[in-house]
């Protein structure tokens, strides 16, 4: 007889295939209009999403008001209600209504120019707009290789990864033997992707800052870059309400180029900063990404008294 835990994730899988099948069918529009029912649900009834989306927003941005905040925290609940609800138009919708939803697309030479040098790319995408539509468009114009964490719900990873290497995208594990096939990748002048938002195990990163607070970030990318010689773009797809969405490629921040990790991390907090000023409400502002603190990680005995969450 299966695990009763094991049941369960079963049929919340199958739940939520169906749930993005169905939805993948709606128009971008309709989609939008039901995450703007989504996200002040959310902000009323969910307490930690509400919390932390506010705590971030008062650290990153204290010249904001009570109100300005509240009602930037509101919209970009909403803007992630619509990045979870987009999942099965991302990953099941038709290919020709994924590329007619892609507007224009900004910035593609600065990945044109590296490959014409015999470089690869490094794609840094944060979690910002929908992120599933920018790596279904870089996986179809580009041999594009990024790192995989299955869900937390295994039943559900033969989905996700469906849907992430539909347009032949290659998912490796977040390991060392992912960061060899994306060394490997790079060298073959391809693309890859990371994200540089999301916050890293105890040493695999330094504190760095990350608007008015230093935030630990990943050190990956300057191994990678003094390994490869690779060139750096941020790539966002910024969402444009019931249309469609833009995608922009932006230059990085020279310093991600240091050989220094606390510097590098900096340029790439930075990259990350540039893409918000793009729409500040289309960042997901509900992750923690504040959580490691100085004080932990050197055995404060009060540390927790320091933590923002």
């Amino acid at each position: 007889m299966a695990d009763p835990s094991t049941r369960s994730d079963i049929f919340r899988a199958k739940a939520t295939t169906t749930l993005w099948r169905w939805l993948s069918k709606w128009q971008l529009r309709s989609l939008w209009r039901l995450a703007r029912l989504v996200g002040p649900a959310v902000m009323q009834f969910s307490r930690r999403e509400r919390e932390v989306t506010l705590a971030n927003l008062g650290q990153t941005y204290p010249e904001l008001d009570s109100k300005q905040r509240q009602r930037l925290a509101r919209h970009s609940l909403i803007h992630s209600s619509a990045s979870m609800l987009e999942l099965g138009f991302a990953w099941m919708g038709p290919d020709e209504r994924i590329n007619a939803s892609i507007l224009a697309v900004n910035g593609r030479e600065l990945l044109d120019e590296a490959r014409q040098q015999g470089r690869g790319v490094i794609v840094l995408a944060p979690h910002f707009g929908n992120w599933e539509v920018l790596n279904f468009w870089l996986s179809s114009h580009f041999p594009f290789t990024a790192m995989y964490e299955p869900p937390k719900i295994k039943a559900l990873d033969a989905v996700t990864r469906h849907g992430r290497e539909r347009q032949g995208a290659s998912l490796v594990p977040t390991n060392p033997r992912g960061v060899a096939a994306l060394l490997k990748a790079l060298k073959r002048s391809e693309a890859i992707g990371i994200l540089p938002d999301q916050e890293p195990a105890w040493g695999s990163g330094v504190f760095a800052p990350f608007f008015s607070r230093d935030a630990y970030t990943a050190t990956l990318l300057p191994k990678l870059v003094s390994r490869t010689e690779a060139r750096v773009v941020t790539g966002v797809a910024v969402r444009h309400p019931g249309k469609g969405f833009v995608i922009h490629f932006l230059a990085a921040d020279e310093r991600v180029y240091s050989n220094d990790d606390i510097l590098s991390a900096t340029g790439v907090n930075a990259c990350v900063e540039a893409a918000i000023a793009l729409d500040p409400a289309q960042y997901q502002w509900e992750y923690k990404r504040y959580r490691k603190t100085y004080e932990e990680q050197t055995g404060h005995p009060d540390y927790k008294r320091y933590r923002l969450y």
